[in-house]
């Protein structure tokens, strides 16, 4: 699959830090705040044209959020085909401290993903199952 970009400038693109990374590395392509307990939108300057039928998740880094509390809020955060607006990242820090996010700064990860669009049909009962209707944590109860 290709996937078509553009950068404003001085962007710089998402790349994959290794060969066996799943995510391309985003950037931030401004300086920004980040107090403890907020959170705020940070800008990278790509622009993305995704095929129809795939998505873009913008995802947290893992070395972002263990070493400093910083993570993506509404996390993934799904990029749809249509979307041809500027990549944006929303960041909030559950950190002690004052975060500074720096131009260039790895600031989230890019995963590309095939989707399927379903059809929902409404009934009047769905079938049974041995869980049924328990939800958030009955799995590990049973």
């Amino acid at each position: 699959m290709v996937v078509k970009m553009t950068l404003s400038e001085g962007a710089e693109p998402p790349v994959y830090a290794t060969d066996g990374a799943a995510g391309m590395d985003l950037r931030s392509r401004e300086n920004v705040y980040l107090f403890s307990g907020d959170y705020v939108v940070v800008c990278t300057g790509l622009h993305l044209e995704i095929p129809k039928g795939y998505e873009a998740q913008v995802r947290p880094r893992s070395g972002l959020a263990f070493n400093q509390g910083i993570t993506v809020l509404n996390s993934p955060g799904t990029i749809d085909s249509d979307y041809r607006g500027e990549v944006k990242v929303l960041l909030i820090n559950h950190g002690k401290t004052t975060y500074v996010v720096k131009k260039g700064d790895r600031i989230a990860q890019l995963v590309f993903n095939k989707v399927e669009r379903v059809e929902l049909e409404l009934k009047g009962e769905l079938s049974e199952t041995k869980r049924g209707k328990r939800g958030f944590g009955s799995t590990g109860n049973q």
